[in-house]
């Protein structure tokens, strides 16, 4: 949760009902289900809400707390709310009164084939800031690194039916003369929050390019009266069944890197201002014949970051999959500016506090988890974020 002690509200995110994948048995929009919610905090009542996705059957349950920070846009101070999401979508609301800073429109969905399912004709999509990933996958967003290899994802991808982040999913049995529906998004987890510098409202968001499918698959279909386990309990006429995501083409995804990076959005105009890519690309894939003479330099790979920002640097990690390694960048820029090595991938988070003089780093990292310490020569480097 988050709170305003002037406003005296507090903030918190919300959890989709169950189960994945199927929502016929919870017809509507399902609110207050993957919402922002803004509670008086003296009387509990309910001051604005906002709902991020509408019967939610993808788990986009919201990560990240809420962030709080004061913008000024167009000339305009507006006490804010940040929040972000597994899709890689971006909210911006006034936290006072639930407007969204700007325009959040209602667009037509993929829908749903499955018999007995329910899914909502629209969904909400932010028009600024720009989603952290390509929603979907268009053309342009197809690997091309050579003639032949885009010869070869451009054919494997007609078995499919490829949309953005609500595609639902199909059933097993189905005759929709595709593989499987496939939904493209990528933003970040619970495992990678955002952070926000109030300083300079310069938001920094870690995403991966994902897309993913599958195929629901015929559950039970009522109560049985001679299983206590099942009775009174709701039954669900689909569940989640096999995978059916994208191949590989040569090893390598279908869409273009990069394949994890950490971008930089100044919330006071909604725009990104700069990315970096995160991580290094596996041996196998410096290895692989198919990409001799390609420059991977903007590539990334090898997991999302955690990130800080104190003073005029940006530290960020490279995730729990990623090299043991923090890495220093100028936080106006993305200029790298140094590393060092930790004792295993960071994950979660970090923080930073000055004492004696010196300003000290602590890192969580995982593999084993534990807390990482570093110090660093003293100085006065201002508010820590």
């Amino acid at each position: 949760m988050s709170a305003d002690e002037n406003l005296g509200l507090v903030y918190f995110p919300t959890n989709p009902p169950t189960i994945d994948y199927f929502g016929g048995f919870r017809p509507g929009d399902n609110l207050f289900g993957t919402s922002v919610v803004a509670l008086d905090v003296q009387t509990g009542e309910r001051v604005w809400h906002f709902q991020t996705v509408h019967n939610d059957q993808w788990n986009y349950d919201l990560p990240n707390v809420p962030i709080l920070v004061d913008l000024e846009v167009d000339g305009q101070a507006i006490p804010a709310l940040v929040q972000t999401s597994k899709q890689g979508l971006i909210y911006a609301f006034n936290r006072e009164t639930g407007e969204p800073i700007w325009p959040i429109e209602e667009v037509p969905v993929v829908q749903t084939e499955v018999p007995g399912n329910w899914t909502s004709p629209t969904q909400p999509l932010p028009t600024r800031p720009e989603p952290s990933e390509p929603l979907g996958l268009d053309p342009d967003n197809i690997i091309d690194f050579t003639p032949e290899l885009r010869a070869e994802a451009m054919e494997l991808i007609q078995d499919y039916r490829i949309g953005g982040p609500y595609v639902p999913r199909l059933f097993v049995g189905h005759d929709a003369g595709v593989v499987a529906n496939i939904r493209c998004s990528g933003g970040l987890n619970i495992t990678n929050p955002a952070t926000l510098d109030p300083t300079t409202g310069i938001l920094y968001v870690p995403s991966s390019k994902s897309c993913g499918g599958g195929l629901v698959a015929s559950g039970a279909d009522a109560d049985e009266p001679d299983n206590p386990a099942t009775t009174g309990s709701t039954i669900s006429q689909w569940v989640s069944g096999p995978g059916r995501g994208l191949p590989r083409v040569q090893g390598l995804p279908i869409w273009k890197p990069p394949y994890n990076r950490l971008s930089a959005y100044d919330m006071n105009t909604g725009e990104r201002i700069y990315w970096i890519p995160i991580g290094e690309p596996s041996q196998e894939m410096r290895n692989n014949p198919a990409l001799q003479g390609v420059d991977m330099s903007r590539f990334g790979g090898g997991g999302n970051s955690i990130q800080m920002v104190a003073g005029d640097l940006l530290y960020a990690t490279e995730g729990s999959s990623g090299a043991p390694v923090l890495n220093a960048y100028n936080k106006l820029t993305g200029e790298h500016v140094g590393e060092i090595l930790i004792p295993s991938p960071g994950q979660y988070g970090m923080m930073s506090f000055l004492h004696h003089d010196y300003q000290h780093i602590v890192v969580q990292v995982g593999r084993p988890g534990r807390l990482v310490a570093l110090r660093l020569p003293g100085m006065d480097i201002g508010p820590v974020h």
